[in-house]
């Protein structure tokens, strides 16, 4: 069976894009494609890296990319993870793409002691986790 493609979108696939195709991998990687990137390549948070590193997920090699209009158009799933890049998300001009919002809080945004700021990416990660279980097991 042929894999199907997800493509993850943020502004910037430094955090939850990359937390999102790092999830998918292990949980889904016999069944999905993954690939993610963003209206801009901010580089890898850091911060990501040390959470998935914590919930067993090596993503140190990533890399950060810029949207590709050809991935774009022949993913059979684009999902976005935040509403800037769902507002700004480059046309899909293949109408079999199916694009999904999945909307999550930026944890780069966390303010605080740095006790506090992780915290906050450790819910992201987890929410993310969560949704991308929920839909590994929906079969799409």
């Amino acid at each position: 069976m042929e894999k199907k493609l997800v493509y993850f979108l943020c502004t910037g696939n430094s955090c939850r894009s990359q937390m999102a195709d790092g999830f998918l991998k292990e949980l889904g990687g016999d069944k999905y494609e993954v690939k993610s990137a963003g209206l801009e390549a901010h580089g890898l948070n850091p911060r990501a890296v040390q959470v998935m590193k914590e919930a067993g997920i090596d993503i140190t090699s990533h890399s950060s990319d810029v949207i590709d209009p050809a991935i774009l158009n022949r993913a059979d799933y684009v999902i976005t993870l935040c509403g800037h890049a769902d507002e700004h998300c480059p046309v899909i001009s293949n109408p079999e793409v199916i694009k999904w919002h999945w909307g999550f809080e930026d944890p780069a945004k966390a303010t605080g002691t740095e006790e506090e700021i992780m915290s906050e990416f450790r819910s992201v990660r987890d929410d993310i986790k969560a949704r991308i279980q929920s839909f590994v097991e929906s079969g799409n």
